[in-house]
């Protein structure tokens, strides 16, 4: 049986011939089904009120645009006439793009996981005209099959249920709003309570628990299908990084995945990035989507276990050609613009290409051993095609393989391998290419801003941190209201003052809802990371102007929300309580990744205010860790960076050689949460956007954990090595710099 996939005003276009509501939405989400006969209209209060007046439910269908499985239920269902007619007639049909919208899907993949024990995409979700879900799926098929209805059966049973039983359906739907109240009041975080201390025996409680549901044969954790558990890696990699009992565990959990996604189907071996996620245990079959949350995040935990030092099980250099690798398909593939100084990222490229009007999954990246041939000859061809895995029987279709070697290649393979790989990348490049969604989301380009930066120090590859400078001007300029220009705002959502962040923008212009806490969190992450490897205090002022608007927006009464006010439905739906989800899924959840944010904040300011608000959101930790480590990875990082501090270093003295060489090595340590300042001087800094001179920036207050840390006597740049602002001797050489991180990673907070 098919799975689902699991779980301001701008300009718009108008797509010709549009037969709904979908054709002027910038969204290529909706503009896919822009010409069903479907009667689509956009999630907003003008079609619950259509509803309404027509009393009629609502069928909510969320998806986004490089979904296998919202493409075929198109195809099936949506753009069947019969079933289209009788949709519109008794429904009124609202589509979501998930990434566009994550507030309204996060609530309902919570009232489908309630309703039905299962989530994904297409989600098919029914409301009452007040947004309140009492019936759910994911997707339905065209025609019965064991264990799942068709589209049309439930439509039918729908419908009969609101005629027949309105009262019921309406009570039950009142009662899964308040179930979810009461599980978004069970998971509250109040931050202006004195924290709690953090139980360090945590930790390894958790590596032990990751351990008995590791994968050790395919890497990975659980069977199929899998995902690349990002946030669980960046925990282990900071766990093996400071001495304990199970650092060692910690390290040999991540090295294996590691190793094992770098040479699996999932990492594209042509051109670099990663696949959503793979259908098998092996990593063998992946769901050919490319998403730029994944690669960001892979991205940074290759470049982490380069820092690590270490050559278990997936050695250092070919942890750094992965990295490289996906960098450059990540500016290459989803730059808008210029790739080396891209206006943004875009979201994603699609699991499908079309090929003569028909969708293919992965079609563009599919081998046959007589393709192989025809591009390299008998010889090479079928020698790859047995490096590869590219049998008779293709593995995904009849169209094919996907490139995999599956274990380290030898000498001899490598070399074949890269004498090979520029004419299949030609070959390739020739087939039709899955389409890409441009519109850029705020936080996912902040976690590529702080990916880039990282890999560009750590590598040595400058041209990086040009890259994530190029983005990060981008949100700037694009998505972020600072808080002269950001207007009133709604009641209850912001404080005065406060600067907003938009979450999306297309072709240049930012539209749509605000950004929700964690495009928040990420912006300012990917902004302090900048500027740790830039020195460049503007990107700092940015993050702490972030880390304010965050406070402003989404704490209220103490308590800490994802979103705020942006839809009455979505209110509604949540038994009218703000929700707080502290679960990692493909990415960090906001409330971890703003602990982390406020960590690192506070590390470079010596705020004990933000110290104590990121100890408040780690109080979830406990019952979290206890049960299921493996969605709260980046709280567990987060926890790891505490408990070793982190530890606060600051290049002062002049910008020459040896304080590049202090500053390279810092930024090369994997020491758990580690921030960095350098004072790089006003020549070192660019004038600001309002065309202020490098004389008026000077002027600016120095970065606090800067303040005091003076050159040596003899006018030598050296480092301070801090915890809580309180610095031991400063240190002038590179080797004593090594030595003295040591000794304080193994010793702890």
């Amino acid at each position: 049986m098919p799975a689902p996939e699991p779980a301001d005003p701008g300009t718009t276009r108008e797509w010709p011939g549009a037969s709904n509501a979908l054709g002027s939405e910038p969204s290529a989400y909706l503009r896919q089904h822009a010409h069903n006969p479907v009667h689509w209209r956009p999630f907003g209060d003008e079609a619950f009120a259509f509803a309404a007046a027509r009393d009629v439910p609502v069928f909510l269908s969320i998806g986004y645009a490089a979904c296998h499985w919202c493409h075929v239920m198109a195809h099936e269902s949506f753009e069947d006439q019969d079933t289209a007619d009788y949709l519109n007639a008794r429904f009124v049909a609202i589509k979501v793009d998930r990434e566009e919208r994550p507030d309204v899907d996060s609530i309902y993949m919570a009232a489908t996981q309630a309703i039905s024990g299962e989530g994904g995409w297409p989600m098919s979700v029914f409301l009452t005209p007040e947004g309140l879900a009492f019936h759910a799926g994911t997707y339905f098929p065209p025609t019965a099959q064991p264990g799942r209805p068709s589209f049309r059966q439930v439509l039918e049973a729908v419908h009969e249920a609101w005629l027949e039983r309105r009262d019921a359906v309406e009570q039950n739907a009142r009662m899964l709003a308040v179930g979810m109240a009461n599980a978004q009041l069970a998971s509250a975080v109040f931050l202006d309570r004195p924290p709690e201390s953090l139980d360090t025996s945590l930790l390894s409680e958790a590596v032990r628990l990751l351990a008995r549901s590791e994968d050790p044969d395919g890497g990975g954790f659980g069977g199929a299908p899998k995902f690349p558990p990002s946030a669980v890696l960046e925990f282990l990699i900071r766990h093996a990084a400071a001495p304990s009992d199970t650092s060692d565990a910690a390290r040999d959990m991540a090295g294996r995945t590691l190793a094992a996604m770098a040479r699996s189907a999932l990492c594209d071996q042509l051109d670099g990035g990663f696949a959503r996620y793979s259908v098998t245990a092996d990593w063998s079959v992946p769901h050919f989507e490319k998403m730029l949350y994944d690669n960001a995040q892979l991205l940074r935990a290759y470049v982490h276990w380069v820092r690590l030092h270490g050559d278990w099980v997936l050695p250092a250099g070919e942890a750094a050609s992965v990295a490289s690798r996906v960098a450059d398909w990540m500016l290459d593939s989803l730059g808008v613009g210029d790739p080396a100084t891209p206006d943004g990222l875009a979201s994603s490229l699609d699991a499908d290409t079309v090929v003569d009007g028909v969708h293919h999954e992965g079609a563009s990246y599919l081998w046959t051993p007589a393709s192989l041939e025809a591009a390299l000859g008998p010889g090479d061809g079928a020698a790859v095609a047995r490096l590869m895995n590219v049998g008779p029987s293709g593995t995904v279709s009849e169209l094919g393989s996907p490139l995999h070697p599956g274990r380290q290649l030898s000498g001899a393979e490598s070399r074949l391998w890269n004498r090979v790989r520029p004419v299949l990348r030609a070959a390739r490049s020739a087939r039709p290419q899955p389409a890409r969604d441009d519109k850029v989301v705020a936080g996912w380009n902040g976690l590529a801003i702080a990916a880039l930066a990282e890999a560009g120090a750590v590598l040595d590859r400058p041209e990086l941190v040009t890259a994530a400078e190029s983005l990060a001007e981008y949100l700037v300029r694009v998505h972020w209201r600072p808080a002269s220009k950001a207007g009133a705002q709604k009641p209850g959502t912001s404080k005065p003052g406060a600067g907003v962040l938009i979450r999306v923008s297309h072709d240049g212009v930012a539209r749509g809802i605000s950004g929700l806490l964690e495009d928040y969190a990420f912006c300012a992450e990917g902004f302090l990371a900048l500027y740790a490897v830039t020195g460049r205090r503007r990107w700092y002022g940015l993050a702490e102007e972030l880390i304010s608007g965050a406070c402003a927006r989404f704490v209220v009464d103490g308590r800490l929300s994802d979103s705020v006010g942006e839809s009455a439905q979505v209110f509604n739906a949540q038994g009218q309580h703000a929700g707080l989800d502290p679960f990692d899924n493909a990415a960090p959840s906001g409330a971890a990744a703003f602990s982390g944010v406020l960590l690192s904040y506070a590390a470079y300011s010596g705020s004990h205010e933000h110290r104590a608000m990121a100890s408040n959101i780690l109080s979830l930790l406990p019952p979290i860790a206890g049960r299921a480590p493996r969605v709260a990875g980046w709280l567990l990082a987060t926890a790891q960076a505490a408990v070793a501090g982190p530890i606060e270093a600051a290049v002062s003295g002049p910008r020459d050689q040896k304080q590049r060489e202090l500053h390279r090595a810092l930024l090369a340590s994997p020491s758990p949460g580690m921030v960095v300042a350098v004072q790089i001087g006003v020549a070192g800094e660019k004038a600001a956007d309002d065309g202020a001179l490098p004389e008026a920036r000077a002027a600016e207050p120095e970065v606090p954990l800067l303040e005091a840390r003076t050159a040596a006597a003899d006018g030598s740049p050296q480092v301070y090595l801090c915890r809580g602002m309180v610095c031991d001797l400063p240190l002038g050489s590179v080797e004593e710099l090594m030595r003295r991180l040591d000794t304080m990673t193994e010793a702890g907070g």
